[in-house]
C-alpha cells in the first residue's frame, strides 16, 4: 500500500481512500430505537424483551451530528442516508433534516425507513430536501408480516408506501431481505409488484450481522438463485449503471415493467472495489465497512472539545482502515463467522 491519503482535503476535495475508491457517502444512524422488531435485527438473545437500548446521552446529538456532516462534506461527502434503527421515532427529526438541507454542498439526502410512520411524514421529508427513499418490506401476507416484524401494522406501513409514491419520491425503493423457508415464496409477487408498479423492488441477500445472528446457510439464499426465479415472468433487462448508483444491480422485468428490480448481493457478489460509504452509527462510532468489526470512536473525540480539523483527522482515520473487502464468503465457509456489530445500531 503505497497509496496517501490527504492530511488536509480542501472543501469540495474528492475523498478516496487506500485503494483509489472516492468515498463520497456518509450513512447517519440516527438511533437503535425502533417501533418493530424484525427477526433478522433483534437477535436470538433479545427476542424475549430484554432488548437494551442506548441512553440519551450515548447517542451523538443533532448539533454533533450537523457538525459532523457539515465537516465531511468539507472534505468531498455529497451523499446523506438517514438510517436506524427507525430514524423518524428520533424527536424533533423533521427539525434536524431542516438543518441538513441548509448545509452547503450537501447535494442528496436519503432516508432508509420501515414505513411505520411514512404516511404521517411522507410530505414533510420531500418538502424538507430528503431526495429518495427506502422502505424496508419483507412480506405482502399481513398474518407472517406480524411474525417477521412483531408487530401488527402492516395497513400502516402500505399507507405509507402510497403516500410515498403521492408526494413525489421516485423512484420509491423497497428493500426486501430474502429468507429460505420464509419469504422466499413471495418472490414472484414482489417481481410482479415491479412490474405493475412505479416501484424499485430490491432483493436483498440475508446477512450475518450481529451477536447470536438468526443467519444461517439454510436461510442464506443467494441472488443469482433469486434471478432464477424470475425466469417464468419475462426476460430481466438489465439497466444501465450511473456513476452516482449504488450497489444493485438493476433490471426490468420485461419491456412494459412500470418499475424496476434491484439486486443487492454483499455475500455472493460483494461490491467493495466500488465501495463508496462510510457509516455513523447511534454509538457515535465510524465505520468504515458494514460488515468488519472494526470501529473508530467519534464520540470520545467530538466530547474532548475536539477542533473541525480534530473530526477530520479521526474521518480520515477511519476510511484510511477501510478494507479492501469484507471477504464473508470465504469466513463463512472457513469459521461460521459473522460480524458482531447490532444492526439497529450500525443502520445497516
Amino acid at each position: 500500500m503505497n497509496r496517501k491519503l490527504p492530511e488536509q482535503p480542501t472543501k469540495h476535495s474528492v475523498l478516496t481512500d487506500m485503494f483509489a475508491r472516492t468515498i463520497s457517502y456518509l450513512r447517519l444512524s440516527l438511533t437503535d430505537r425502533c417501533n418493530l422488531r424484525c427477526m433478522y435485527c433483534v437477535t436470538e438473545d433479545e427476542k424475549d424483551g430484554h432488548l437494551v437500548k442506548l441512553g440519551q446521552g450515548e447517542m451523538l446529538t443533532y448539533e454533533e451530528l450537523l457538525r459532523v456532516v457539515r465537516v465531511a462534506v468539507e472534505m468531498g461527502i455529497s451523499k446523506l442516508r438517514l438510517t436506524g434503527g427507525e430514524p423518524l421515532v428520533r424527536h424533533n427529526i423533521m427539525h434536524f433534516i431542516d438543518n441538513l438541507a441548509a448545509i452547503d454542498g450537501l447535494d442528496d439526502i436519503r432516508i432508509t425507513t420501515n414505513g411505520v410512520l411514512l404516511e404521517k411524514y411522507g410530505l414533510g421529508l420531500i418538502d424538507a430536501g430528503v431526495t429518495k427513499v427506502n422502505i424496508s418490506l419483507d412480506t405482502l401476507k399481513r398474518e407472517r408480516f406480524v411474525e417477521i416484524t412483531g408487530v401488527d401494522c402492516f395497513d400502516q406501513v402500505w399507507r405509507g408506501i402510497e403516500t410515498a409514491l403521492a408526494v413525489g419520491f421516485s423512484p420509491v425503493k423497497l428493500n426486501m431481505v430474502v429468507m429460505r423457508n420464509i419469504n422466499d415464496d413471495e418472490l414472484l409477487d414482489f417481481a410482479r409488484m415491479s412490474q405493475e408498479m412505479p416501484l424499485q423492488v430490491r432483493f436483498i441477500e440475508f446477512m450475518p450481522i450481529g451477536t447470536s445472528t438468526r443467519w444461517n446457510t439454510d436461510t442464506y439464499i443467494t441472488s443469482d438463485e433469486i434471478m432464477q426465479r424470475f425466469t417464468s415472468l419475462g426476460e430481466l433487462l438489465p439497466l444501465e449503471r450511473r456513476q452516482a448508483d449504488g450497489p444493485a444491480r438493476v433490471f426490468k422485468l420485461g419491456s412494459d415493467a412500470r418499475g424496476t428490480m434491484g439486486f443487492i448481493s454483499p455475500i455472493s457478489h460483494h461490491f467493495c472495489d466500488r465501495c463508496n460509504r462510510l457509516r455513523l452509527t447511534s454509538e457515535g462510532r465510524l465505520r468504515s465497512c458494514l460488515l468488519h468489526d472494526e470501529e473508530t470512536d467519534l464520540k470520545s473525540v467530538l466530547r474532548a472539545g475536539c477542533s473541525d480539523a480534530d473530526i477530520k483527522t479521526t474521518l480520515l482515520a477511519a476510511i484510511r482502515n477501510k478494507p479492501k473487502g469484507h471477504e464473508m464468503a470465504q469466513r463463512l465457509k472457513e469459521q461460521g463467522g459473522d460480524c458482531h456489530g447490532r444492526m439497529s445500531r450500525i443502520g445497516g
